[in-house]
């Protein structure tokens, strides 16, 4: 099975913006809501992601991706473009028009480029501490209250970088608890159609043996290169609820409506980079979408906003558009009701 889509690959120069003069919205350290969709935007484009949500209806965002410039490198930025810092002059003023319309964004580290060229941070910095005080930086610059970590490629192998990770996730956890501040962390993970495969699993149970706590883990229902025809929407609630079964041995104590709300999936609109064999309909969307509303799951997603058009029939596996006949944003709109408990 090929893990994450060339799709998430992505290294680009994305236009740095000027900070907000505005006062601090009051979204700025609010958890997110208990249900909510959240597609990922590719930041590298140039287009403004606030511009992109408000076009599209979506009020949270997952913003791809930061990764180190170089492997080795203890310092992220936006895409690995080192004119592209943590800091409000970059996407700043985006985050905080997101924040003022009663929304927010959840910064992802890694994707197949980083995880496959040593600069995903914890594959490329060795430093726990470090890798904690980068995700620190996030919350304090833009007022975030989730981080995403895409593992997959060479880093769902990389054992060293797995352990840092997931001890600089445990410091993090313990600094927002002292200081009062919300942070939580998703996994995002490549996925069979029946759960987690052994690496993706071994992933999660180093987390529990250093103590972070897992908030919210995604699943990757897409390029599943297993060579079959596959009904997507009926594989995403089989790879789901295998998801559930993996988190019920590692987590006993844990109710199943508890396990089910620690449960994200990612689609990819329309033909995956597998090809025609793996497409995800506008109607699997709305299936997908209502299952999720009664199993009560935390996250929906895909990847990525701006492949949310009809402009490319027949294309599989484009960054900017789903390859099948649809109406621009019509998974955006599919979504959009599952978001519960945010500002009204």
């Amino acid at each position: 099975m090929s893990a994450l889509s060339a799709g998430l690959v992505g290294i680009g120069g994305g236009s740095a913006l000027a900070a907000p003069s505005s006062p601090v919205p009051s979204a700025f350290g609010e958890p997110l809501p208990a249900r909510v969709a959240a597609p990922y935007v590719e930041s590298w484009t140039g287009e403004s992601p606030a511009a992109l949500a408000a076009a599209s209806g979506n009020k949270y965002l997952t913003m791809a991706f930061l990764q180190t410039a170089a492997a080795g490198s203890c310092t992220a930025y936006w895409n690995g473009e080192s004119g592209q810092p943590i800091s409000k002059a970059t996407f700043g003023r985006d985050i905080a028009a997101i924040q003022a319309r009663g929304g927010n964004v959840i910064p992802s580290f890694g994707g197949w480029s980083a995880d496959t060229t040593g600069t995903e941070l914890a594959d490329s910095c060795t430093s726990v501490d470090a890798i904690a005080e980068v995700y620190k930086s996030l919350v304090r610059t833009y007022g975030i209250t989730r981080i995403d970590l895409d593992v997959e490629g060479d880093s769902i192998d990389n054992a060293a970088g797995i352990d840092r990770r997931n001890k600089a996730i445990a410091k993090v956890q313990r600094w927002a608890e002292r200081s009062g501040r919300t942070v939580q962390f998703s996994y995002t993970l490549p996925t069979s159609t029946h759960g987690l495969e052994a690496n993706g699993l071994a992933v999660l149970k180093n987390a529990v043996a250093n103590g972070a706590r897992l908030d919210v883990v995604n699943l990757m229902t897409f390029d599943y290169y297993d060579g079959a025809t596959h009904d997507m929407a009926a594989d995403t609630k089989t790879a789901a609820t295998g998801l559930h079964d993996q988190l019920a041995a590692l987590f006993p104590k844990k109710s199943s409506a508890k396990l089910w709300s620690m449960i994200g999936v990612i689609e990819m609109p329309g033909i995956d980079d597998f090809g025609p064999a793996e497409t995800f309909t506008t109607e699997d969307a709305v299936a997908v979408e209502k299952w999720a509303e009664a199993k009560k799951i935390n996250t929906l997603s895909f990847w990525a906003l701006q492949r949310d058009n009809g402009g490319c029939p027949g294309t599989g596996g484009s960054d900017s558009c789903s390859g099948i006949a649809q109406d621009t944003w019509a998974f955006s709109h599919a979504f959009e009701p599952f978001t519960s408990g945010g500002h009204k």
